[in-house]
């Protein structure tokens, strides 16, 4: 295979912002009168923004407008963004920095593809942002993961084909999303989860793009 990019995910592959959300919608619950707990923090994952807002109004009794309900997830997000702009370089998961120095290194474009409204607030923080040639987030999209339009836009700014590409995710969305753009797909995680990834290893740490190159 003769890959000319990687293109990554953010969110589990290259850092971690769960805990932040959990400690966001914690506060917003508390504020409404809602036990809010790591428990009942599970069911949020993988639901959207409103979705979570609504699975925490329905523990108690709330008659709130759509325009109100819209203002409390206005707040959620809020303290989310205080929260991780207060995200340093020590909050990148292990192997992060090697992996994507190493790409770089064999001279690979770099692309990240993240359905994240805050990836560049992230990115900052992490003080990683230069190391990618291009960005796409949820601001320039229409469609979400496993859609694969962010991954194929993601190829596209980059001036590779989907062939040329290696994606690496670490849902079954978004590996769904590689491989519907046509490219090869890295999953991080478990191997009985990621089943349509052409490769899973347990992080970045155990990331080598040499292994990826003819």
């Amino acid at each position: 295979m003769t890959f000319k990019a990687v293109i990554f995910d953010l969110d589990g592959v290259i850092t971690d912002t769960a805990h932040y959300h959990y400690l966001a919608w914690k506060r917003l619950a508390e504020q409404v009168g809602v036990p809010f707990d790591e428990v009942f923090n599970e069911r949020l994952k993988g639901v959207d923004r409103m979705g979570s807002l609504n699975l925490i109004l329905s523990q108690g009794r709330f008659d709130l407008t759509e325009e109100e309900k819209v203002a409390l997830a206005t707040q959620k997000n809020t303290h989310y963004q205080e929260l991780i702009a207060e995200m340093t370089p020590e909050d990148l998961l292990p192997g992060a920095v090697q992996a994507l120095d190493e790409v770089r290194q064999a001279g690979l474009k770099i692309g990240l593809a993240s359905v994240s409204r805050n990836a560049f607030t992230v990115l900052s923080s992490l003080g990683i942002t230069e190391k990618f040639d291009y960005i796409v987030d949820a601001s320039t999209i229409a469609r979400g993961k496993p859609d694969p339009e962010i991954f194929l836009k993601a190829a596209a700014e980059l001036g590779v084909t989907p062939e040329e590409c290696l994606g690496v995710e670490d849902a079954v969305a978004g590996v769904a999303s590689i491989k519907s753009a046509g490219m090869y797909a890295v999953g991080v995680g478990d191997p009985q989860v990621l089943t349509q990834a052409d490769r899973v290893i347990p992080g970045l740490q155990d990331f080598s793009i040499a292994d990826f190159l003819d």
